[in-house]
């Protein structure tokens, strides 16, 4: 090629072509067939679990078939959304549907509950009064150092059967009755002014969440409380019960004792096995949630509590403002796994006679399709750990630092 400044011709190399050791230590190459064998060697490790195991199930005459899904299930489960959720003429796959449902109502239940016990025990852990921290260390301690199955007999077996008979229940304000049939309490029946009354109180909430926001705005700008929270909420709830004076959207339906047992179809009746297996996971989960709020407590730094006082916050105000929501990006990853533990921990229902998953999963024991009813159980318990768990990765997304 001839210089376009000097005027004579150098001599153009051709660029190099990539060998074959350079392409070897090229870390990228390096990196994606390390992937690569990983993934096929899993892949042949699964095959061969999945050969032998079908071949020593052909060898015990054992069939993988999930047909028995339509054949009835000879079992009457009497906990369900309804009096009689599942008939012995009704099959199994109606069972394990009504099988999730009553976990669902567990885990949903019991994750609120256990949030709400864990958020105040770990706060009372910090307390500069000796008796409320003595008293949340003790249940933490208590709940965290016992077995789970030791915990959910003794709430059954030891707390509720010991309750004296439907005719003789504990009667409290509400009315709310306490017997060894459960607990009994007035329910909301919904009428024709329901759907509006919803509707208002959607509108109200919008209402008071632009309040508060508004507000908090305010506040932040000037640095004087303007109490938004407690205005907004305020508001919403004027707006509710009056409109609800109004227009009626609900009858109370209150329950009533009949013979040795409560009156079907009115009030509501929570079954002492839903009540032992929701109250023992709440109190489990709920100590090992209180030890994560505290430790994402203790790892905001002084400074803040410091500052908080100066601009003249109280105590409250700086728990719920300043350290909660930066003790919540620490917590929420073991926060996660703990909700996780609590949707596992829920199929040791079996034990207190609740039939959840695992125990219509037990009644499939009984037909003799061990293997076919394992693999449903196990796929459902994954499908809500692994919604549980998008659910919380979204969250800890959103609460997580935003950097460049």
């Amino acid at each position: 090629m001839r210089s376009l400044f000097t005027g004579r011709y150098i001599l153009m190399s051709a660029p190099p072509t990539p060998s074959s050791s350079s392409v070897l230590r090229d870390v990228r190459f390096i990196r994606a067939f390390v992937q690569i064998v990983f993934i096929v060697s899993m892949t042949l490790l699964v095959g061969w679990f999945v050969n032998n195991g079908r071949q020593g199930l052909n060898r015990l005459g054992i069939k993988v078939d999930f047909g028995f899904l339509n054949t009835p299930s000879n079992v009457q489960i009497d906990e369900g959304l309804s009096e009689a959720p599942h008939a012995a003429s009704d099959t199994f796959a109606h069972a394990f549907v009504i099988g999730v449902i009553n976990t669902l109502r567990v885990v949903v239940i019991g994750l609120i509950l256990a949030t709400i016990v864990g958020l105040i025990m770990g706060v009372a852990r910090l307390s500069s009064n000796w008796l409320v921290r003595t008293l949340s260390t003790i249940y933490i301690e208590i709940a965290q150092n016992t077995p789970l199955l030791v915990q959910l007999v003794f709430i059954y077996s030891g707390v509720i059967l010991t309750l004296p008979p439907a005719r003789n229940s504990i009667t409290l304000p509400g009315p709310l009755y306490l017997s060894v049939r459960g607990f009994a309490t007035p329910a909301l029946w919904p009428t024709d002014n329901t759907a509006l009354w919803t509707l208002i109180m959607l509108v109200a909430l919008v209402i008071g969440v632009v309040i508060w926001r508004q507000r908090t705005a305010i506040q932040i700008e000037t640095g004087r409380p303007t109490y938004g929270f407690e205005i907004g909420v305020g508001l919403m709830l004027l707006i509710g019960v009056i409109s609800a004076i109004l227009l009626h959207p609900y009858l109370v339906s209150l329950p009533e004792i009949r013979g040795p047992r409560y009156a079907p179809g009115v009030g509501v009746v929570v079954s002492p096995e839903f009540f032992a297996i929701t109250v023992g996971l709440v109190l489990y989960t709920g100590a090992y949630i209180a030890e994560i709020i505290r430790s994402g407590i203790q790892a905001v730094p002084n400074g803040q509590w410091e500052a908080a006082r100066a601009q003249g916050f109280s105590y409250v105000q700086t728990l719920r403002f300043i350290v909660l929501p930066q003790a919540m990006r620490v917590a929420i990853p073991p926060l996660t796994n703990q909700y996780l533990n609590l949707i596992k921990n829920s199929s040791l229902a079996g034990i207190v006679g609740y039939q959840d998953i695992f125990g219509v999963g037990k009644i499939g024991f009984e037909s003799g399709q061990t293997v076919p009813v394992v693999i449903i159980v196990m796929v459902l318990y994954l499908i809500l750990d692994l919604f549980t768990a998008f659910l919380m990765n979204i969250i800890n997304a959103r609460v997580q630092f935003k950097t460049r």
